[in-house]
């Protein structure tokens, strides 16, 4: 199969018959083979419902349905597993990512090579309390991840079939499935402007608190991509470090104490001194960060997924 189109959804009844129709309208004259499917997120409207009749009318359309509501990673997470596509495009179900975009997506994958190509929304329709967070955030993982795409959030994005295949999103994480195919070897990223349109039914599932998690996940990711498979070099360093810096430290107030009590000078008691209790403290905590890090590394090594590595070819 040439194109898989993905179409994560939740309470998104209005928007969906009109959805495939202007899916069908862009894709059936490209004179490929194709399959649009819907992963339901534990909608409580009609939405399955909808669904299921589109498939007794469209022979192309596919659904997946969660019994609860679970997020939009799980529902990509799902998707991405059942595709059958060479290319997989990605996009909302509210109407606000355009279909027309799919042909110019997918020929930037299959004529350009690009592992994946996000969609920019250069201009868009949403109020300032949405954009300017959106700014802030698409910078600061510019900044962090080194990928040079201006929205990481944009729903609209192309892949290869194999990226989809070798990643895995969990939790809230779709925000940064560029980030995660780069950490897995997939880094031919590119980026298409594409049409934002005005929301045309119902509200936003999103508010100003994905904001903040999604700062915490980039904190999640970054950790995990570098140190999961050798927390030590971590917990370990920082422990061994504060170590030194305490027990140095205390070391130079008894030495102090001593070249005082030996050239018979009045010194008050190493323990009067609050640099004593802080040289102590790091001791002390360094101490943990250093079992931490030694813990963590026990937990990893026996881990089912520590020898998994992304191989991109194998030839016998």
């Amino acid at each position: 199969m040439d194109l898989s189109i993905l179409v994560p959804l939740y309470n998104e009844e209005e928007s969906l018959k009109e959805l495939l129709s202007w899916i069908r309208r862009v894709v059936d004259p490209l004179d490929c083979s194709y399959e649009v499917l819907f992963v339901d997120d534990g909608s409580v409207d009609t939405s399955w419902e909808v669904v299921r009749q589109l498939k007794v009318d469209n022979a192309m359309v596919r659904g997946i349905r969660f019994r609860r509501n679970y997020g939009k990673s799980a529902a990509l997470y799902c998707g991405f597993d059942a595709a059958k596509g060479d290319v997989v495009i990605t996009m909302d179900a509210d109407l606000q990512d355009s279909p027309e975009e799919i042909p110019g997506l997918m020929q930037m994958v299959n004529d350009k090579n690009y592992h994946i190509v996000s969609g920019w929304k250069k201009k868009r329709y949403d109020p300032i309390g949405k954009t300017l967070p959106s700014k802030l955030f698409n910078r600061t993982v510019r900044w962090v991840s080194g990928i040079k795409l201006h929205d990481f959030n944009c729903g609209l994005k192309a892949y290869k079939n194999e990226v989809v295949k070798n990643i895995e999103v969990y939790g809230e994480m779709h925000r940064y499935i560029p980030l995660i195919a780069k950490q897995a070897g997939f880094d031919r990223i590119g980026e298409k402007v594409v049409q934002h349109q005005e929301r045309k039914y119902g509200v936003s599932k999103f508010g100003i608190e994905r904001t903040i998690k999604g700062f915490l996940d980039l904190l999640s990711v970054t950790f995990i991509s570098k140190f999961g498979k050798r927390p030590m070099h971590l917990f370990g360093g920082l422990g061994t470090l504060m170590f030194i810096v305490g027990f140095g430290s205390a070391f130079y107030l008894g030495a102090k104490k001593l070249w005082y009590v030996y050239n018979k000078i009045s010194a008050q008691l190493v323990t009067d001194s609050p640099y004593f209790y802080i040289a102590l403290s790091c001791m002390v905590i360094g101490t943990q960060l250093f079992l931490a890090g030694f813990l963590a590394e026990l937990v990893a090594r026996s881990g089912s997924d520590r020898n998994k590595y992304h191989i991109s070819e194998n030839i016998d």
